[in-house]
């Protein structure tokens, strides 16, 4: 089997110091802010962002437990496979998430709807692109019966206690 490497691009600063009680998606971080410190080598590659309003960041689930096949999600109480969650016990420890671009300049981005924990390191940046992004009619499988509002992470995907920077 193949395998890689990845250099991360920067960090990320926000509220959140560790997973529980976090936010376990973007949707419910409003009014998080945050901001992604970029490595001076990636620096130049922030030309052109500003006038898009989001951004998706892909970047490292640091502090996860171990990889599982099946776990249990925040918003359900029953043991799904992991590919149909997005909790961060994977066989590659990556995560995505879709934040406000509040702000750009020389050395990194004001971000909104953060998610993410403090000193997480971003692997990418990519631009949200609502022609490419959004498609409202598609289904969430399991997701479609589950309307409770548990927004907030717990303890049960911690594998260690968060990195300090």
């Amino acid at each position: 089997m193949r395998s890689f490497t990845f250099t991360p691009i920067g960090r990320i600063r926000s509220p959140h110091q560790s997973a529980a009680g976090a936010p376990i998606q973007p949707r419910f971080a409003a009014g998080a802010r945050g901001r992604l410190e970029v490595d001076e080598a990636y620096r130049e590659g922030l030309a052109d962002l500003i006038g898009f309003d989001r951004v998706w960041l892909l970047y490292v689930f640091e502090i996860s437990a171990p990889w599982r096949p099946k776990v249990t999600p925040f918003r359900d109480d029953t043991p799904r496979g992991v590919f149909s969650t997005r909790a961060p016990l994977r066989p590659n420890p990556l995560g995505i998430s879709t934040l406000a671009l509040l702000g750009v300049d020389e050395t990194g981005l004001d971000l909104g709807d953060v998610d993410l924990i403090d000193g997480t390191w971003v692997l990418d940046i990519k631009p949200y692109v609502p022609d490419f992004d959004v498609y409202p009619e598609a289904r969430a499988g399991w997701l479609e019966a589950k309307r409770r509002e548990r927004t907030r992470a717990d303890e049960r995907f911690s594998g260690r206690p968060p990195h300090q920077p």
